[in-house]
């Protein structure tokens, strides 16, 4: 499988838990991360003042947190691809959650 390499050049929060990203391709892409914030590394950005923190770090071409989650940039740039799994993953991750607690 070949692992594409992109880079985040910008981004600026569009909505709350959405950003528009863009890519050294010249491409870009909208995602709505609420869907996906969940489980230990990602569901503390769903507190949009975590969220907000949200960094580029030029060094890896990648959005970064201050808690340490990050996303591949290539599955950022890929996202519509990449989306369905993410998601399922999340609710996944949420059921344990819900589960775990009951």
């Amino acid at each position: 499988m070949l692992h594409e390499l992109y880079e985040v050049t910008s981004f600026r929060i569009i909505e709350p838990c959405r950003l528009l990203i863009e890519f050294d391709d010249g491409s870009s892409q909208e995602i709505d991360f609420e869907p996906v914030l969940y489980g230990r590394l990602y569901g503390p950005l769903r507190d949009l003042k975590v969220f907000e923190q949200v960094q580029l770090d030029a060094e890896a071409g990648t959005l970064i947190w201050p808690n340490g989650a990050d996303f591949d940039p290539e599955t950022l740039r890929n996202w519509p691809r990449c989306r369905d799994a993410w998601i399922k993953t999340a609710q996944r991750l949420a059921q344990q959650a819900t589960t775990s607690t009951a």
